[in-house]
């Protein structure tokens, strides 16, 4: 009979111990190692394991990229790079209620039309339920099939009789192996049951997705090893109270991590927006006091963000820095940035800064676009609505360089503007004559101030 022994696990990096602690040793992190019962394999067994495939010469692999099984949802194809792959296991991750289980259901809608037979299986829902977010999206198929369990064996065993192309579980954490310890949910249920997941998408070829709740600080709950054992991991964002939605890619072992997907929250579901630049400006006023357009990247692809600020004395001691879609220390730095290398006396003033439309950007190169929409309030100078700004400000006060400027400035002239504010190293590998731009090099930030009074 195999015998059980005990080790622990940090949830954060993976990293085991045949002990205790409460500092992992591998990443510092406290309080984060978690118990689990290992099985002692025979001698039979450990030799089995041994016997594997010969190796095979690189130039002899075959190439599967024809069998990807894209499901005409533009989107979701460019996020997956072209499509889903057959017995890959993909995690999708996201906050309550931003639209997980819609988007996976038109996926799931989708294969059933094009590929075959799909298994939803819910451990949160009854099937009355999923039938009904079905029937509201009109996406009632008779190849998709529904079973709420909560037994990965008995779902694995539905999926070989169906012969299913496409598995949905939902969730990882509601799924709970009969020959492990713990309850669903807990560190040694997931992981165990993301193993059996993975073992059967490699042995059948069915593409496995599972969807997973999300932490208070925005991370797949559970050990971190889960995201390392899948080969996709997909994270669909939203603000509250906004449509918009993007999906990233975190990992893709099979394609292109800087690709993303955009959608649009209506009522029939999640719809693709093709043109996020032209969404995101529709309803922007012209030439205000404290807003200005950025150029940025949404992975690959350009996108056109209203960046607004506004500045307001403070009357209870230390001034307030709030951001919406915009990193909050980051703001804090460029700030002290603003008062000490261009003489702006921003201590004493509440700033908030705020990105329209409820989109996020965390890229560097939007540093430029803050920091002129807060001179401009703070100055009250108006900025015309045919102004774009990008480029990363260092703490020296330096403007410095941004990537693919040609992709960003091509979406600004589609979209009818006329002057950009960029980082003066980005002009001299420029062909200036071939834009329709009016292109003003900025060296250091404050240059910024005199640049809005001129006539633009």
């Amino acid at each position: 009979m195999a015998k059980e022994k005990r080790i622990y696990f940090c949830t954060e990096c993976g990293w085991e111990s045949p002990r205790w602690g409460g500092q992992c040793g591998a990443c510092g992190a406290w309080n984060t190692l978690a118990e689990m019962k290992v099985a002692k394999t025979s001698t039979a067994a450990r030799a089995a394991v041994r016997e594997v495939n010969p190796p095979v010469p690189l130039t002899e692999i075959r190439d599967d990229e024809r069998s990807r099984c894209p499901i005409g949802n533009a989107e979701w194809d460019r996020t997956l790079g072209g499509g889903i792959v057959p017995g890959s296991l993909m995690l999708l991750g996201g906050a309550p209620g931003v639209g997980k289980s819609t988007l996976i259901m038109q996926v799931a809608a989708a294969v059933a039309k094009q590929y075959g037979a799909v298994l939803y299986a819910t451990g949160e829902e009854s099937e009355a339920q999923v039938g009904m977010r079905a029937k509201r999206l009109g996406l009632l198929e008779a190849a998709c099939y529904v079973q709420a369990t909560t037994s990965p064996t008995g779902i694995m065993n539905e999926a070989r009789r169906l012969r299913a192309r496409f598995l949905i579980i939902d969730s990882i954490q509601t799924m709970q192996a009969e020959d492990t310890d713990g309850l669903a949910g807990s560190v040694t249920q997931i992981k165990k049951c993301t193993e059996l997941l993975l073992r059967f998408a490699k042995e059948t070829g069915t593409a496995v997705i599972i969807i997973g709740h999300v932490t208070k600080e925005g991370v797949v709950a559970g050990p971190r090893m889960l995201e390392h054992m899948v080969d996709t991991v997909l994270y669909l964002e939203g603000e509250a109270g906004h449509p918009l939605r993007l999906l990233r890619a975190t990992k893709n072992r099979f394609g292109d991590t800087s690709e993303s997907g955009v959608f649009l929250m209506q009522a029939n579901g999640l719809q693709p927006v093709s043109d996020l630049s032209r969404l995101l400006l529709a309803e922007r006023s012209t030439d205000q006091i404290g807003t200005v357009v950025f150029a940025g990247l949404e992975g690959i692809r350009p996108m056109l963000a209203e960046v607004q600020a506004l500045t307001n004395p403070t009357y209870y001691g230390n001034a307030r820095r709030t951001a919406i879609g915009y990193d909050q220390n980051r703001l804090t730095v460029l700030l002290a940035v603003l008062e000490k290398k261009a003489g702006f006396a921003l201590a004493q003033q509440d700033v908030y800064v705020n990105v329209a439309g409820g989109i996020r950007i965390d890229e560097p190169g939007m540093d430029l676009a803050v920091a002129t929409a807060v001179i401009s309030v703070y100055t009250e100078t108006p900025v015309a609505a045919t102004v774009a700004a990008l480029g990363e400000v260092g703490l020296t006060g330096d403007v410095r360089r941004v990537q693919q400027v040609e992709k960003r400035l091509q979406e600004l002239t589609q979209m009818g503007f006329r002057t950009v504010f960029l980082p003066a190293a980005n002009l001299s590998g420029l062909e200036r004559e071939k834009w329709p731009l009016r292109l003003i090099g900025i060296q250091h930030i404050n240059e910024i101030a005199s640049k809005l009074r001129g006539d633009l």
